[in-house]
């Protein structure tokens, strides 16, 4: 299963803090203890090392993600269709036609029921927009873009 496959994840990891790692590790365990059966895409852009779950190979099908930004080692725990979930306690920042996020300051402060009831919604969704079954048939993987450097991976 991908959860145990962190060899690249670590280095990617090694340009945060140690504070911002432990953090980014356990929302990872969060959701990949909800959701094996989804595959983790790790994406290393210039600013961020963000890390989503899609049910299928494609980015446009993550439903949750995980940004840690090199900057401030801010963490985002965010939503790919955040705009269309429902949000009741308007927890939820963001202003732009899909992306939604709360930050992670602290684990204490968590809202760990709240943000799996938006997980599940979240991946219901993504599931609606799987137009291909056979796109669901690659499961509990990890796809990596990127090298760590911020620059992405030339193949």
């Amino acid at each position: 299963m991908a959860k145990e496959d962190t060899s690249e994840l670590f280095t990617f990891l090694e340009a945060v803090s140690p504070e911002a790692q432990d953090k980014a590790l356990w929302l990872r365990d969060f959701v990949w203890d909800r959701y094996p059966q989804c595959n983790e895409m790790i994406y290393d852009n210039y600013n961020a090392l963000a890390i989503g779950w899609s049910p299928t190979e494609k980015m446009s099908h993550i439903f949750c993600s995980v940004a840690i930004y090199r900057t401030n080692n801010g963490i985002h725990f965010g939503f790919y269709w955040g705009s269309q979930i429902p949000d009741p306690q308007h927890m939820l920042l963001g202003e732009g036609k899909q992306y939604r996020y709360i930050r992670v300051d602290n684990l204490v402060a968590f809202p760990e029921t709240y943000m799996k009831q938006l997980m599940q919604d979240a991946y219901e969704l993504s599931l609606s927009k799987v137009k291909d079954p056979k796109l669901l048939l690659v499961q509990g993987k990890t796809f990596v873009k990127g090298d760590g450097s911020g620059k992405k991976r030339v193949k």
